[in-house]
This record gives structure tokens, C-alpha cells and sequence, in this order.
């Protein structure tokens, strides 16, 4: 599209809406090259300002603001997802401007979420282990660290705690419930325990006196 016509469809717009076209330029500027930013006039259901464009939406272009079941007594609406021309998935969300009571337009942020599928994919399947898959035998048979671990992990849980805010009389109960599960059977597992919870290694021992 040529810039004189631009101009001039820009200059059409209903001038309430011309100090919202720098919020959509800010917008879009922010969150480059993710997100396009469409604003619409509803005196003639026509996108009058693009920023950022990627959806291949053109000014002057009728808005078809039927397709997200605008209705003027709406303030926000989405978010709602949509799939670009080529594919990409987009998720967007739309607000209703106003002039006093009355609807004068509606700003549509359009933010092209793929590439963060895309990661969360390639995070998730870095992170994930196949469930039907064993643990090797031979190096988690002694493994008591990880024993003690899913312990400590499930007893704070279950009281919603965490360690770094539990009180000593916690600890220490949770020493004696370590204990009676015989979790200081392994060796230098008192030591551990004691840095796991942040206790001298004495203060576990006088924990574990106490409870016999």
C-alpha cells in the first residue's frame, strides 16, 4: 500500500481514537517481533491502524469484528485463539475503547505464540524421562540420598512447608520421622541429613538421643 494512502485512511480515522495509535506503536515496539497490534474504528468497522503487521491484515480492510462476537457493551474480550495465515498459532485478546459511555473502537493485540510451543516442546522433552523405562538397578540400589530426598520433599509438602522456613521443632521432627524410617541407615546419611536441613551434624545426633 502506497504511504499516501495510508495517509489518508489514517486521516479518516475518528480522531478519539488518534491518541491510542502511540499505545499500539509502544506495544508492538515491546514485545517485537512477537506481537501486531490492529486497531479498529467502529464508526466504519475498518482497521485504521497496524503496528507491527503479520497476519497480512491491511488499513482500510473491513473489521469483521463478528468473527470474535464483538458486542459493543464489551470491555475486554479473549483471550481467544487463533491460526495465522501460515499456520502459526496466534493468541489474542481484544479491548473496547470508549469515549464516555459510547464504543468507539477496539484495540486487538495479536501475539504469534509458535515459537514458545516450540521451546516448551524441545524443554519438555529435554526434561522428560520415558515412564517405561526402569531405573538402572545397579546404580540406584544404594541410592539413599534420593530415598531421603523424595522423603524430606513429600513430609514438607503434605504440611506445606519449606525447609528454609521450617522451625527447629519441625526439624526435629522431621529428623525422628526420618529415623523411624530407617532412613540413617546409610552411611554418612546423618551427615547429609544435617546439610539438607541446615543443622550441625551434633544436633541431629542430640535429635536422634532424644527420640530414644
Amino acid at each position: 500500500m502506497s504511504s499516501r494512502r495510508k495517509s489518508l485512511l489514517k486521516s479518516a480515522m475518528a480522531p478519539e481514537l488518534a491518541p491510542y495509535v502511540p499505545v499500539c506503536d509502544a506495544i508492538a515496539l515491546l514485545f517485537r517481533p512477537y506481537a501486531e497490534v490492529v486497531l479498529h474504528d467502529l464508526s466504519t468497522e475498518t482497521v485504521v491502524h497496524l503496528a507491527s503487521p503479520f497476519s497480512k491484515r491491511e488499513l482500510g480492510e473491513p473489521s469483521l469484528l463478528n468473527e470474535i462476537d464483538f458486542k459493543p457493551t464489551d470491555i475486554l474480550i479473549g483471550p481467544y485463539e487463533k491460526v495465522n495465515w501460515d499456520g502459526r498459532r496466534i493468541k489474542s485478546v481484544s479491548a473496547v475503547l470508549r469515549a464516555g459511555e459510547r464504543a468507539i473502537g477496539v484495540l486487538c493485540i495479536n501475539v504469534d505464540v509458535s515459537h514458545f510451543h516450540a521451546v516448551m516442546q524441545t524443554l519438555n522433552a529435554l526434561v522428560s524421562v520415558p515412564q517405561n523405562e526402569e531405573k538402572p538397578t545397579s546404580l540406584f540400589k544404594e541410592d539413599w540420598h534420593e530415598r531421603i530426598n523424595e522423603y524430606i520433599q513429600s513430609w514438607t509438602r503434605d504440611r506445606g512447608l519449606s525447609i528454609a522456613e521450617m522451625s527447629r521443632v519441625q526439624k526435629q521432627q522431621l529428623v525422628t520421622d526420618l529415623a523411624g524410617d530407617g532412613a540413617f541407615g546409610g552411611r554418612n546419611a546423618a551427615a547429609y541429613i544435617s546439610r539438607v536441613l541446615g543443622l550441625g551434624r551434633a544436633t541431629v545426633y542430640n535429635y536422634l538421643r532424644r527420640r530414644d
